[in-house]
């Protein structure tokens, strides 16, 4: 199978058999993930109490990247591949570089809560109608073009190969489904056939840059819930202060009522943090400790959705009470100063760095495992996650 780094090399293009077309899908679920540890990062350095109305719609868009993941990997397993999350190469190092994307599009950073990481999180979501297509043998420009090269490459490859050899049978209990996992909008789906593999990679689309050319997402028209503002324009309200009105069109203002947004209610962190920085100053400060940890809980977690996506799909269940735990931790940590003196002077905090390695992969393999004993995943008795989930009664928030 061709590799993700020999396809780059190659410039980006429309899957052209079943092995590019898996090589895109686990790059899907990368480009996905790599935007969880930015987007937790703006929505954990706001001070509490703060930015409500921002804090939530960053949750909300947070959320839904999970279910474009597991959406991803649906598809992946599909068309009979094996998606990989629980190893480090699925982790990208902070300013990270989106699979296959133009060089005109940035390395990503880790920013707190402000108009500069509002600005990140608005090119990263920009639809493809605000965006220059790519160049010849370059990659893309908007993830909404990336997804569109998907779409084009499984209605090819099926016309060619037939739906049968794209989307083999006897891989059923591969799928996340619905029972798995809860999300805050839409809802995860089995993917079995061109269909519903279209309309998987429709709502990974739709949810991030809107409806043809409108700033509403398809969770109304595809899953009956109320109609919501599309990724960008979630974020867009935040940047301008102000909310869309129901008129309004994606090149447009929003038009709509104030928004109280306080830029100054946010803990400002050293986005280029690394432990091994931390670690410098561990006789004085527990934030090495508090770092390391948080790393090898975020492992946890991506092992977690390794062993969903690859046959114990009720495994989902153990990643909401790991997320809670990274919430509480990473909010230990930017409630502390930077431990550089220099840094802390100027007001800067601490912050998890997301640097995660073979060893924290190993550890956490052992770790999830038995826990997956423990709740009975591996027997089909009745699961009871009460000695795995924090005893806050609280739902991730």
């Amino acid at each position: 199978m061709i590799t993700a780094t020999e396809l780059h090399e190659k410039g980006f293009h429309v899957p052209r058999n079943l092995g590019e077309l898996r090589t895109f899908l686990q790059a899907a679920m990368e480009v996905e993930h790599l935007t969880i540890p930015v987007y937790m990062t703006g929505m954990y350095t706001i001070r509490p109490g703060t930015n409500r109305t921002a804090y939530f719609a960053i949750r909300s868009v947070l959320m839904e990247e999970m279910l474009h993941m597991t959406l991803a990997a649906n598809l992946l397993n599909a068309v009979g591949g094996r998606p990989r999350v629980g190893r480090a190469e699925f982790v990208g190092k902070y300013p990270a570089k989106l699979p296959f994307s133009s060089d005109d599009l940035p390395p990503v950073p880790l920013q707190h809560f402000s108009p500069e990481a509002l600005r990140t999180f608005l090119r990263i979501e920009q639809p493809r109608s605000m965006t220059p297509p790519p160049q010849e043998g370059s990659g893309w420009t908007s993830i909404g073009q990336f997804y569109d090269a998907l779409r084009q490459g499984v209605l090819q490859i099926v016309d060619r190969e037939g739906e049968r050899a794209v989307f083999p049978p006897g891989r059923e209990h591969l799928q996340v489904g619905p029972d798995d996992f809860y999300n805050s909008g839409g809802e995860v789906f089995a993917v079995h056939d061109t269909k519903s593999a279209l309309l998987a990679l429709r709502v990974i689309s739709e949810q991030g840059e809107g409806v043809s050319d409108t700033i509403w997402d398809s969770n109304d028209l595809i899953f009956k819930e109320e109609r919501t503002l599309a990724h960008y324009f979630r974020f867009n309200e935040i940047c301008t202060g102000r909310s869309y009105g129901p008129h309004d069109r994606p090149k447009d203002l929003p038009s709509g009522p104030l928004i109280d947004v306080s830029w100054e209610d946010t803990r400002p962190i050293h986005g280029d943090s690394k432990v091994a920085d931390y670690e410098r100053f561990a006789s004085t400060s527990d934030v090495y400790a508090r770092a390391v940890e948080f790393n090898s809980r975020y492992a946890a977690l991506l092992t977690c959705l390794d062993r969903a996506f690859n046959g114990k799909p009720r495994v989902m269940a153990l990643a909401v009470p790991t997320m809670l735990e990274l919430r509480d931790r990473a909010g230990q940590l930017h409630h502390n100063p930077h431990p550089d003196p220099a840094l802390a002077a100027l007001g800067v905090f601490a912050s998890p760095t997301f640097e995660l390695g073979r060893p924290q992969f190993d550890a956490a393999a052992q770790a999830v495992d038995t826990d997956i004993a423990l709740a009975g995943f591996e027997t089909g008795e009745p699961v009871d996650l009460s000695a795995l989930t924090p005893a806050t009664g609280e739902t991730f928030a």
